[in-house]
């Protein structure tokens, strides 16, 4: 037994409160070294005959990546206070693990084991109830809908005519997404991400000129108030961008530094490394990358925290939005985010804090700052498979299982997933213009635990590169979408929010790989809902591992019912096939 593989710590995304009467234990070990784990706790004061009372559970194997298996155990009676170790074996061998390190025998002093001090049902990871059942839909307002010619900017394009730019116009705005709405309830959306509408001299509005005004080429506030009301009414959610990382270089602030200097009564708004701020091509402040034209906010200051933060709070309360989603959220300070949080939620405590973090996000998401991140591990492992051919079914499943063990489940039942965004190439492009691998990856997306957002367009077929290629301006004549790909998502969409598996607190398993097909399941009690994709240009049978003889399977995609007549069940899939079934053991 290699002990110097095995690896535990009390918190994270291996020892949390899951739900307000399950706590979640789980435990790494090196691949295919241990044969069983057995959890032993108890109350570290629970004593009868000068002896401490322990429980032991036997702990599962939920997943194996490329290094590593990893166990868990759902303690479900009402522990307050936790002590507890590892009975591990392998063979004849046996180990009990502890804080204190590894013994040959189980020790009688509690105090050797590790400490969960106190379980506080105030300290649950909590995100708001409506988000594990949301389907999102990103909009980029530059590019979705005009519907009002007379905001249109001095210089415009034709709709769609041009090839989209750094610096063009095109005249989307708010009242084209109002326009909208029944395009988007027909598809089943429930939640719209709009990116940036404030104030700004660029078309995607993540230079903040002002932070209290509507971009007036978008609408104004009571066109803002109008879209909230009428998405609320059809059910959707809605979601803004705050830019709080940095401001635009005309943001009056800064102006007034760079006018005043060392007397600006704003220098310590900013990171500021010498003045005067700019000579000739050298500038002597912190920017988001090395932009000029992007200052970095320093959100240490307490005048400029009062100021976003009041900002944050404006747009709740004057327009009754549902979430933010927060831009370059890594490089701002977590003290920020922590109050951020605080002010918000005290307006409205189902506010959704979604934070831009590209990395492991586990720093953000322990309850006290952001109830999601978008998950580009996700996007990333998901076209190394799906699209580019990069990586074999073994690898996807392993790389996707250490993504999952990143996290607490309550956490991954929330994170943003996304096949595409306004930062990355259009899916269509990165497939290759291949419908049957397009088709896979919303297939993915729909069925894997989370809460799926299609970015505008994807959805018909929009192509595009990168920055800026995948802000396109939206299709809307109906010959020239891809209405085969928008049934296809519409269906899977339907399939998800009329299956509580899919959205709800299940069990999540990946199944044995076969060639290049996965497989994998979503599991409460005896229902399961499992998904088979076959990421081959030929025929695969995958064998089913589930006792079904008598049992009635269901194919949602095709509302087929089947009954089972023995225990050695097959589905045979196409190349590039996907399949659904929904049944009872």
């Amino acid at each position: 037994m290699d002990l110097a593989s095995i690896y535990h710590r009390t918190g994270d995304n291996y020892c949390y409160l899951y739900q307000d009467d399950i706590f979640h234990i789980r435990i790494r070990t090196k691949k295919g070294n241990v044969q069983a784990i057995t959890l032993l706790y108890g109350d570290q004061y629970d004593f009868a005959g000068h002896r401490w009372q322990t429980f032991f559970l036997d702990m599962q194997r939920t997943g194996s990546d490329k290094l590593h298996d990893y166990w868990q155990a759902s303690i479900k009676d009402k522990q307050k206070r936790l002590r507890y170790g590892f009975i591990i074996k392998q063979g004849d061998e046996q180990i009990t693990f502890t804080e204190k390190g590894f013994f040959p025998f189980i020790p009688e002093d509690p105090g050797y084991y590790f400490c969960f001090p106190y379980i506080h049902k105030t300290e649950l990871f909590k995100p708001p109830s409506w988000v594990k059942e949301t389907i999102w839909y990103q909009i980029f307002p530059e590019r979705f809908r005009n519907g009002d010619p007379d905001r249109n900017p001095q210089e415009i394009a034709g709709w769609g005519q041009d090839e989209p730019a750094i610096s063009n116009y095109f005249g989307g705005d708010l009242q084209g997404i109002i326009n909208s709405l029944d395009y988007l309830q027909d598809l089943g959306i429930t939640g719209i991400y709009l990116t940036p509408i404030f104030y700004a001299n660029s078309n995607h509005k993540y230079n903040t000129i002002d932070y209290l005004q509507i971009d007036p080429h978008f609408g104004d506030i009571s066109l803002l108030k109008r879209l909230v009301h009428e998405c609320h009414n059809r059910g959707i959610r809605v979601m803004l961008d705050a830019v709080f990382n940095h401001c635009g270089y005309l943001f009056p602030p800064f102006q007034d530094v760079l006018e005043k200097g060392d007397q600006s009564a704003y220098k310590d708004w900013f990171h500021v490394h010498q003045f005067p701020l700019k000579e000739g091509s050298a500038f002597h402040y912190e920017t988001f990358g090395f932009y000029e034209d992007m200052p970095k906010l320093n959100t240490a200051n307490k005048a400029v925290k009062d100021y976003l933060l009041n900002v944050a709070e404006f747009w709740i309360r004057e327009c009754d939005i549902d979430g933010w989603r927060l831009d370059v959220a890594n490089e701002v300070d977590h003290a920020f985010w922590r109050e951020f949080r605080s002010r918000v939620k005290a307006i409205k405590p189902d506010c959704f804090i979604l934070g831009e973090v590209w990395h492991d996000s586990m720093p953000w998401l322990r309850g006290e700052q952001f109830d999601s991140v978008m998950n580009y591990p996700f996007l990333s492992k998901s076209l190394q498979f799906f699209a580019y051919d990069m990586i074999q079914a073994k690898d996807f499943v392993e790389d996707m299982t250490s993504i999952i063990q990143a996290y607490p489940a309550n956490v991954n039942e929330v994170l943003f997933n996304i096949i595409g965004s306004h930062d990355t190439p259009r899916v269509f492009q990165e497939t290759g213009f291949r419908l049957e691998k397009i088709k896979m990856l919303f297939t993915f997306l729909f069925t894997f635990p989370g809460t799926p957002c299609i970015y505008y367009g994807d959805e018909i077929g929009l192509d595009g590169g990168s920055d800026p290629g995948c802000r396109k301006c939206m299709e809307w004549d109906s010959e020239k979408q891809n209405l085969e790909l928008k049934d296809y998502i519409k269906k899977l969409i339907e399939i998800r929010k009329s299956t509580a598996l899919l959205s709800g607190s299940s069990s999540f398993y990946f199944l044995k790989e076969l060639e290049n097909c996965i497989a994998y399941y979503h599991r409460e009690e005896n229902e399961i809902m499992m998904t088979v994709i076959n990421n081959n240009n030929h025929d695969v049978s995958y064998p089913l591992p589930f006792p079904l003889k008598g049992k009635k399977l269901t194919m949602p995609m095709t509302c087929q019912e089947y009954a089972a007549e023995s225990h050695d069940l097959t589905v045979n899939l196409g190349a590039y096939e996907s399949i659904l079934l929904h049944f009872s053991v």
